[in-house]
């Protein structure tokens, strides 16, 4: 569920190329004429895409050693763009998004595909599409030879409206959409991809990478066979272990006020959680808490109004139904709560680090009997003693080696 580093709240591992030069970069396809970002279209369908950062293979290695992610095989350097693509709002409506394509800047014409998922942002200008900071995931998979296709999601980056936090369906759409639109614009860019895809994803990316998966293996992407599945600190479990973390001790305070104020106004415009925001949050909060999250506030903007602690944030009425779920609150976590209720085909790792206080590591070992109970076999990879951010920058370095390795051969 990770707050994007770059603000003072918490230090996350995000690589900032941004300082490095920007090489070699030019116009690719300037969008369709006329596009109309409500104008009905195949789901997928690329708007534009535009170029948006080059680095050296020297300078994706020198900034992923700067950042303690481990040995790497970096064996080139990375072209990314910014592709705006069509797809649907929760309701079905047609809408579009953005995303950010990351090929290696050598290598073979045909590429495999992987699919990165961020974690959570409340600013939409810290999207992958937008900014350079929460690119590092893309810079190292394409580094490694292999295209990198990471959605920004509903209303972050370019696209227009509010995120819909933590609505996995929508996530997934987006996702699947972009991945439709990575294959066209990998042909605009001269590449092709094999039609391998390896998923991975970070915090609440990695509860939208289970759940893409899952949609993948169901036939959701045609032409893109799944390989390999490697989420890192995802929660999986909202109702039986993360909502239940907010209230005794297992998430810190300030990750927990961010996290559920969040996750209660955007859920509150699809499941009917509260009619006025006094009913589940104290003044002088309540009357300030959905403006916070209008996607254009700083983290560290939000955390400074909102209040220090889970049970000062809440009424006591809403504090008791948060420790026992009724009504729309209960629907929401159920609704969200079924990344892990499937059996894969193909092998997959749960990354997790046991000291997380924003994603208990028993969101993984929950996910992982849940994936069990129904057959499949799966490995939780404990990357030790590491907090939040910590948990993604032990992983990192072993998935790029599994991917690259033959995680599904």
């Amino acid at each position: 569920m990770e707050k994007q580093p770059g603000r003072p709240i918490r230090k996350g591992p995000a690589v900032t190329l941004g300082a490095l030069a920007l090489v070699g970069v030019a116009g690719v396809a300037p969008g369709v004429p006329g596009a109309d970002g409500q104008r009905a279209g195949e789901r997928g369908e690329v708007v534009s895409v535009v170029p948006v950062a080059a680095h050296s293979r020297a300078e994706v290695a020198r900034a992923l050693r700067a950042q303690h992610i481990g040995a790497v095989p970096v064996r080139y350097g990375v072209l990314a763009y910014r592709v705006t693509y069509r797809t649907v709002d929760p309701q079905g409506r047609p809408t579009t998004a953005t995303g950010l394509l990351t090929v290696p800047s050598g290598g073979g014409h045909r590429l495999g595909l992987v699919s990165d998922t961020h974690g959570t942002m409340a600013n939409r200008s810290y999207a992958p599409s937008v900014a350079e900071a929460a690119r590092t995931r893309s810079y190292l998979f394409a580094a490694t030879g292999r295209a990198v296709a990471a959605p920004d999601y509903l209303g972050l980056g370019e696209g227009p409206g509010r995120h819909p936090y933590m609505d996995t369906r929508s996530a997934v759409t987006a996702s699947v959409d972009m991945l439709h639109a990575t294959r066209t614009a990998a042909g605009l860019l001269g590449r092709s991809l094999t039609g391998d895809l390896y998923v991975t994803g970070f915090s609440q990316g990695g509860q939208v990478a289970m759940a893409l998966a899952r949609a993948v293996q169901g036939g959701d992407a045609a032409g893109l066979r799944l390989k390999a599945v490697a989420p890192v600190a995802g929660p999986y479990d909202l109702e039986g272990t993360e909502e239940p973390a907010l209230t005794d001790g297992r998430v810190n305070d300030v990750s927990g006020v961010f996290y559920l104020s969040y996750f209660l106004v955007a859920q509150n415009r699809l499941h009917p959680i509260y009619k006025d925001p006094a009913e589940v949050f104290r003044q002088p909060y309540a009357g300030r808490v959905e403006r916070l999250f209008d996607g254009r506030h700083k983290d560290e903007d939000i955390v400074r109004q909102l209040a220090p602690t889970v049970r000062q944030l809440l009424t006591d009425r809403f504090y008791r139904q948060l420790r026992e779920p009724t009504g729309g609150l209960l629907t929401a976590l159920r609704a969200n709560g079924h990344a892990c209720d499937w059996k894969p085909e193909v092998p997959v790792r749960l990354y997790a680090g046991d000291r997380d206080t924003d994603v208990p590591i028993g969101n993984a070992r929950t996910c992982a009997r849940t994936l069990a109970q129904r057959g499949a076999r799966v490995r939780v990879l404990e990357v030790g003693p590491v907090d939040h951010f910590g948990s993604d920058r032990a992983a990192l370095a072993g998935i790029a080696r599994w991917f690259s390795g033959g995680a599904a051969r």
